[in-house]
């Protein structure tokens, strides 16, 4: 049997080896960021996952240094995902805007970079810009996030790069099982944001059932089971001893019964309205919205 830790990876359809499992630092402020990070390298974690809209590259960025020089590896150890703001899409604007994020990040380059939303209108030219980034070697693998089937079919009828990822809200409650069909078709890793659900999903009797039996948290049984079903995994926290808690999954095994029975709870409903949101507009307008700027953060997210 293979030995799985932090450090196990998947092979993105680029070739580029990925941590399967990572830290999400959505709303999460600039100060609690930094020590996240710091924390979750030091614990091990080789994946880190922030996006201009969360306001906390800076934080990230400065966890990132830390974390480095308190654990004696190198930036090519570490692989680091940020997002094209919604209000940046476009071609000559995700490429302006794409130095304020490896400036704020303290990087000479990212390991992934996603469109954080489909902007429709946008999502093309920003995505031709993403290749450029990827040819020009600032970013090692590119991808997509929130997109459902429409959107990324018609993304990979225009694409020279196929995506390498799609990150969604996947839990145990919500398993979006058409998107993910079709990814695994097409050869994209599926990402789980939000990957923990909630209360709901914390609390469900079948998970607690399930997590009782192993002598673990409902958390580490829902982070196992995404590992179990091949889903890249990035849980949020900003406590180190969650963080642990969160990556220590590796000492049991679900069965196939208990997968199924976490299948099972799926509750079937789109996770994505995209016509909720101020910047998804049919005929191409966007609304950019505003990125979390946080009272700790120094940096201008005007670049």
């Amino acid at each position: 049997m293979v030995e799985e830790s932090l450090e196990t990876t998947v092979r993105l359809n680029n070739g580029v080896e990925m941590p399967r499992l990572g830290l999400g630092v959505w709303k999460t402020n600039n100060t609690n960021a930094k020590e996240s990070v710091s924390s979750a390298i030091q614990q091990g974690y080789r994946l880190i996952d922030t996006a201009k809209q969360y306001g906390n590259e800076t934080g990230v960025g400065e966890g990132i240094r830390e974390g480095l020089e308190k654990t004696g590896l190198d930036r090519k150890d570490l692989f680091i995902t940020t997002k094209v703001f919604n209000g940046d899409q476009g071609y000559q604007s995700t490429l302006d805007k794409f130095e304020g994020s490896l400036k704020r990040l303290q990087l000479d380059y990212v390991d992934l970079l996603l469109i954080h939303w489909p902007v429709d209108g946008k999502y093309l030219d920003t995505w031709k810009a993403m290749e450029k980034l990827y040819h020009d070697g600032k970013v090692r693998a590119i991808g997509v996030s929130n997109f459902d089937v429409e959107r990324l079919q018609n993304l990979l009828d225009h694409a020279e790069v196929k995506p390498v990822i799609n990150q969604m809200e996947f839990n145990p409650l919500q398993q979006e099982k058409e998107i993910l069909n079709f990814a695994q078709e097409q050869g994209i890793q599926l990402e789980a944001w939000s990957p923990l659900g909630g209360g709901a999903a914390l609390n469900n009797p079948t998970i607690q059932k399930i997590a009782d039996a192993h002598n673990k948290s409902t958390a580490q049984v829902i982070i196992r089971w995404d590992w179990q079903r091949g889903i890249v995994t990035i849980p949020k926290s900003a406590h180190p001893e969650r963080i642990a808690q969160n990556s220590d999954i590796f000492d049991f095994s679900l069965s196939d019964d208990e997968v199924q029975a976490i299948n099972d709870l799926d509750e079937n409903k789109a996770s994505i309205w995209y016509q909720d949101f101020g910047w998804y507009e049919p005929n191409g307008g966007v609304d950019t919205g505003s990125v979390d700027k946080w009272d700790d953060s120094p940096a201008d997210y005007d670049k």
